[in-house]
């Protein structure tokens, strides 16, 4: 029977310094880099020997899957890297502090922004490559989005268009191996870990703006053989 585990990057660097995040590409924080090292830790009880890891191309998804398996002794396990399990563009709000956003728009507007599950926040003005936050280049035009037509690359998101992106990969790749019988692991972020719950859950779009994904927290989901969930489990330290 299958177990499909959940996985929050650890803590990054903005969310240590309370900016919104998105597409940017950060590194782990020191915390964030233990966080994940402890989610591995946290998982080697659970017997699980995993057919494939998912992560987002973002590094801060990379750095925790890398160090997961490295704990669990699973180094050798294939990962597919998809820009699906990305985090939700943030529009205007990417790359800024939360503070300084709740202070100039007001905290209910900043909040509807950050939680809604259809309400978009503006769209990112950047439309040249020469444009960059701290010296990151706005990711649409990072080479790693090279075969992802334009038209797909957001300028904002909200909870309900990272559902749509993350779906394909959810039911092609995911659900796929699940249904094969293989243990999966898949680490992204907040916002697309959301949308996942929602589709493995079966949540509705009120339900799912209430769930909180902690960093370096794993979610385990235990399958019987038609894929109906028998149980899910948290693990925290």
């Amino acid at each position: 029977m299958p177990t499909l585990v959940l996985i929050r990057h650890g803590q990054s660097e903005w969310n240590q310094a309370n900016r919104f995040n998105g597409w940017i590409d950060t590194q782990l924080s020191k915390t964030g880099k233990e966080q994940a090292r402890e989610a591995g830790r946290l998982l080697q009880d659970q017997e699980l020997h995993f057919a494939r890891a998912y992560s987002s191309v973002l590094s801060r998804t990379i750095m925790t899957v890398n160090r997961v398996l490295e704990e669990l002794g699973q180094a050798y396990v294939p990962q597919v890297k998809s820009w699906r399990l990305n985090e939700r563009h943030y529009g205007i709000l990417q790359g800024e502090n939360k503070d300084v956003m709740r202070a100039k728009y007001g905290k209910e507007q900043v909040q509807t922004w950050r939680r809604s599950y259809s309400v978009l926040p503006p769209a990112a003005p950047f439309l040249s490559k020469k444009v960059t936050i701290d010296g990151q280049v706005y990711p649409s035009f990072d080479h790693r989005y090279a075969e992802v037509p334009y038209g797909l690359l957001p300028k904002s998101e909200n909870i309900q268009t990272t559902e749509a992106r993350v779906k394909p990969i959810f039911e092609r790749g995911i659900l796929a191996d699940l249904k094969r019988g293989k243990d999966v692991l898949v680490v992204a972020h907040g916002t697309s870990i959301r949308a996942l719950t929602k589709l493995i859950e079966g949540l509705t779009p009120e339900e799912v703006t209430k769930i909180e994904i902690p960093n370096g927290q794993p979610i385990l989901y235990d399958f019987s053989n038609d894929l109906t969930i028998k149980q899910k489990t948290v693990l925290s330290k």
